[in-house]
């Protein structure tokens, strides 16, 4: 699976998704429960690079005094829309909010097992625009309503409702 970044604006990142063939449902389910779990940690705060004690901690981690009064600066995801997809491409957005680059790698380390044990993902690009599936302006989708919800809330509201 290949990497690639183009420009990215954190407040409207669109991640695409190509597979060898037309992905099938199962396919878009796994890539889906990935992209809703990386969603997730990131509105609770996971991807907080400033409060990262266990891994800069020394090599050994027994007994680690883990500060419990510490009060580090949010870095909270915003949104996310919902996985799309057209012919061999999946694609969904993002408002990263103010989480930090963490998060990215741990979604890249994530998609490549994904990729390596469950699905063929022959690239992901983060950000730009993908020349065979053009996406609509951050303003000409502003006015939408949406019912006041995200991608992410909106799917599974409707579930809920179903």
């Amino acid at each position: 699976m290949r990497v690639e970044f183009r420009e990215c604006d954190p407040a409207n990142l669109w991640i695409w998704f190509e597979f060898s063939d037309p992905p099938v449902e199962a396919e878009l389910e796994y890539l889906n429960e990935v992209l809703e779990s990386w969603y997730v940690l990131g509105k609770l705060g996971g991807f907080n690079a400033e409060f990262l004690i266990a891994q800069e901690a020394d090599v050994e981690l027994s007994y680690l005094e883990y500060p419990n009064e510490s009060d580090p600066l949010p870095s909270l995801m915003h949104n996310m829309g919902s996985l799309e997809k057209q012919g061999n491409w999946a694609r969904c957005w993002f408002d990263l909010g103010t989480v930090d680059a963490l998060a990215l790698d741990v979604l890249i380390n994530a998609l490549r097992t994904l990729s390596l044990e469950y699905i063929n993902l022959v690239r992901v690009i983060i950000g730009g625009q993908n020349e065979d599936w053009p996406t609509a302006e951050l303003e000409e989708t502003a006015h939408y309503d949406y019912n006041n919800y995200n991608g992410y809330v909106q799917d599974h509201r409707e579930e809920d409702l179903a």
